[in-house]
């Protein structure tokens, strides 16, 4: 059993640190204050290749493995997790269902610009009443004429209101299934159409760099061609998508840690009190080292369901979807902690949003939510396991 990263994967770490050090960290003060979309930080790291980076050449990716994604998330949310979710949805969730499910054509028209980041698709799942209760989804779709027809809303959809948003792929029941339950089919409903509505932008307390929308649907037309995989076939695919997306989020989750842990160690080293550094303190450095194991834990559990989702393919197996339950609550609930103990460590500081520490602690908590609570990613655990 190998754990050392391979050359290809090495050089994607090392130009993704160097790159969040030297253009993200800079502007991730300004973004959040102002609650500005980073246009031109998203530009660079498409020139990068980095929203291109697990998917085939043929396609316009950069062939590299979903292994070299998830460390290329942790590395740029390491500078900031507001522009790590944004990555990270604009892949997982954006274009990863296109190039997984789409036909020829679709792929031809829309993944060129995808892969290269020059515009972004996102995925439209949660409903008020309906995320991870699928069967409670509201929005439905009917055909009229050749066309689908689509009422309803989805909310907290990431990258959808921005000046280079594309479109985006929704779940919407569609009839009933053979077995009575309800038919959930995947359609693409690209940016500017008709009865489509992209609805203010939410106050959030954390992430402020990313997107973040609701939407509704308004008699919305799209073409018959506009439906991605089979009829019937949404469940499945969303399964599968929020499988990668979740271990991108535990991903995302490494990052955030790893950098509440840089920050704390570099005020540590500086703090004085009773004449030596509070790194010299016992109760500091319980705190430390503990926030360094939690972290490692998590990077490796990362590794292993990222690696085991990249060898899979198109479908999903129990011991993946279990990889990515567990790397995901582990991750987001260790992230949740370092954040916390960075803040105790940084004292009055660390309330202060003078230190990153502070948006680290706002950012943090929607690693427990978002793609699956902490509570879905147990229930979900204890199902696998046969409970």
């Amino acid at each position: 059993m190998d754990f050392d990263l391979t050359p290809e994967q090495q050089a994607i770490r090392d130009t993704c640190r160097d790159f969040a050090r030297e253009v993200i960290v800079p502007a991730a003060v300004d973004l959040d204050r102002d609650h500005k979309f980073g246009y031109d930080v998203v530009r660079q790291m498409g020139e990068l290749g980095l929203f291109g980076l697990p998917f085939s050449e043929e396609a316009g990716g950069a062939g590299a493995d979903f292994l070299s994604l998830c460390i290329a998330i942790e590395e740029i949310s390491r500078g900031d997790s507001g522009i790590g979710i944004t990555l990270e949805a604009a892949v997982c969730l954006g274009s990863a269902p296109i190039y997984d499910f789409g036909t020829a054509e679709q792929k031809a028209r829309w993944l060129p610009d995808l892969l290269s980041g020059i515009k972004l698709w996102s995925f439209g799942l949660t409903e008020p009443e309906a995320g991870s209760d699928a069967g409670a989804t509201k929005t439905r779709a009917e055909q009229r004429d050749g066309k689908w027809v689509i009422n309803g809303a989805k909310q907290f959809i990431t990258n959808c209101g921005t000046d280079i948003a594309a479109g985006v792929t929704i779940t919407a029941v569609t009839g009933k299934g053979t077995d009575g339950h309800p038919e959930i089919t995947a359609l693409m409903v690209p940016t500017g159409t008709p009865g489509y509505h992209v609805l203010e932008s939410y106050r959030k307390l954390g992430w402020h760099s990313s997107d973040t929308h609701p939407l509704s649907f308004e008699d919305c037309e799209v073409p018959a061609e506009n439906l991605l995989g089979a009829r019937g076939g949404g469940y499945r695919q969303f399964l599968h998508t929020l499988t990668g997306g979740r271990i991108a989020i535990a991903a995302l989750s490494v990052g955030l840690a790893q950098a509440c842990l840089d920050a704390s160690l570099a005020y540590a080293k500086e703090r004085r009190t009773f004449g030596e550094p509070i790194s010299k303190h016992q109760a500091t450095q319980f705190k430390l080292a503990d926030m360094a194991t939690e972290t490692e834990i998590a990077r490796t559990m990362v590794y292993r369901a990222a690696a085991a989702h990249g060898r899979q393919g198109a479908e999903t197996t129990d011991e993946v979807r279990m990889l990515a339950a567990m790397s995901k609550l582990y991750a987001s609930e260790a992230s949740k902690r370092a954040a916390d103990n960075a803040v105790q460590i940084h004292g009055g500081y660390g309330f202060m949003e003078d230190y990153p520490v502070a948006r680290y602690w706002r950012d943090v908590k929607v690693n427990e939510i978002g793609e699956g609570t902490s509570e879905v990613q147990r229930m979900l655990i204890a199902r696998l396991l046969g409970a």
